[in-house]
């Protein structure tokens, strides 16, 4: 096989040509630009284009397959090529499903949980040595790419975002995917710039249901109910099993399930970690791991890369990184950390910084997501909303939007970092959260001077 990666460069992207040059195919790609790490990664397996930018003679009729990156406009000379050659051309969750159609594929959706519940069931496999084809959205520690394409592989585990497949293809990814066994973790409104109300977002998670194969089986959160609704009027042939937080305590700031035969100490913490994993252990369940293997393996998982990520700790205090930006998912974070340990105060921090979060029309949403920390600290640059050519919002904005006396809201990440670092962190847990790194905040350092 053939295949041509327009926009090679992006994070899903360059992790599928890896995961085709493995699988033996002849790849190429192009970009207009290749950051770090893509670049480093690619440049390993001598996938690396010679040239930056767009080169219309990797184009031709030889070619199998063009696989087009989201990031990519639809006017770039080399789609233009392609169509006007009439070369197959694929959107890269398109192509996973190409690559994954004749196996058992699992496919994890929602708002939130997405990546953390598709670490878990790879988490599990892995230590089991049961072999899977996969696409996730972060690197895993002991996995060494975001995704995996094989011939013998019986069993697919997809990670299935609901934002865009490709700037010519504008169906959301997870529709793409058509799964056997499919997970549902929560529906929360993001991506307003695609979903523009509430109820069309919706509907994308009714179209990602209807889409589930005969016969297939739906695992659900049942504690979030707009899942509920969608999940619970499902096609009648469509298996459901509905999760909520499983019985637990909380010792020494350790999370310890409640089953039989024995107690179950966990490395991860939090309800929405918890409720992630028994969502993860009912869709194991469907692939003949037992309740007893995903225990046993489940022990040492210890978290996706930025989900409730440890920093640095010592006695008195533990700094931690979140991607968390979102409503819903800033409210559980912070719940998490309070909860775990209720004895510390928590400062807690969330940057502005995607489109819907800086938009003053979304802004309201974030009511009472923080209100949990005793500390919240609210971060935006004012250059990034003119960036993304949005109307401008103020600090008093954000602070009425977030309400509560807790808030306190900054423009300028220097100050910021300044005024953390000015605190005593005796007694007290630092939460950074953001999809972004507060405009070149090292967490790293961070972390290593609080706990100091």
């Amino acid at each position: 096989m053939k295949v041509h990666l327009i926009a090679i460069g992006g994070s899903a992207m360059h992790n599928m040509a890896i995961a085709m040059h493995k699988k033996g195919f002849t790849v190429t790609g192009s970009d207009d630009e290749i950051l770090e790490p893509s670049k480093s990664r690619l440049a390993n397996y001598n996938l690396l284009p010679e040239t930056i930018g767009w080169d219309t003679n990797k184009i031709h009729k030889g070619l199998d397959a063009v696989i087009l990156g989201m990031h990519a406009r639809a006017d770039n000379p080399e789609l233009l090529k392609a169509q006007e050659l009439g070369v197959k051309i694929y959107s890269y969750p398109e192509y996973i499903y190409e690559q994954t159609k004749d196996k058992t594929r699992i496919v994890v959706g929602g708002s939130h949980g997405k990546t953390t519940i598709t670490a878990m069931i790879l988490h599990v496999l892995n230590y089991h040595h049961i072999d899977c084809d996969y696409l996730v959205g972060a690197q895993l520690e002991g996995f060494d790419t975001m995704v995996k394409l094989t011939k013998e592989s019986k069993i697919a585990v997809i990670e299935g975002d609901e934002y865009l497949s490709s700037p010519i293809d504008r169906r959301p990814k997870f529709h793409l995917y058509k799964p056997n066994i499919a997970i549902l973790s929560g529906i929360a409104w993001d991506h307003i710039n695609v979903f523009p109300t509430f109820e069309n977002y919706i509907h994308q998670f009714k179209i990602f249901i209807d889409l589930i194969e005969q016969e297939g089986s739906l695992v659900y959160c049942a504690l979030d109910e707009e899942v509920k609704k969608v999940c619970e009027t499902a096609r009648a042939d469509i298996k459901k099993f509905p999760y909520a937080v499983p019985e637990h305590r909380i010792e020494n700031g350790t999370t310890i399930l409640n089953v039989k035969p024995e107690d179950v100490s966990l490395a991860i913490f939090g309800d929405h970690n918890l409720m992630n994993l028994t969502g993860a252990r009912l869709v194991c369940n469907q692939i003949a791991v037992s309740d007893e293997q995903f225990y046993q393996a489940i022990q040492s998982f210890k978290g996706a890369a930025k989900r409730l990520e440890l920093v640095k700790k010592n006695n008195e205090t533990a700094v931690y990184k979140d991607f968390a930006h979102s409503p819903s998912k800033l409210k559980a974070t912070t719940q998490a950390v309070k909860k775990q340990f209720p004895n510390r105060e928590l400062i807690a921090c969330m940057e502005l910084h995607t489109f819907s979060s800086l938009n003053e029309d979304f802004l309201n949403q974030y009511k009472g997501s923080m209100e949990l920390a005793d500390q919240a600290i609210v971060y935006f640059n004012p250059h990034t909303i003119e960036h993304k050519k949005l109307k401008a919002i103020t600090e008093e904005q954000v602070k009425k939007a977030f309400g509560g006396d807790n808030i306190k809201v900054y423009t300028n990440s220097k100050a910021l970092l300044e005024d953390l670092l000015k605190m005593n962190f005796e007694n007290r847990n630092l939460l950074m959260m953001s999809s972004g790194n507060f405009d070149g905040i090292d967490f790293k350092d961070l972390g290593e001077q609080v706990v100091k």
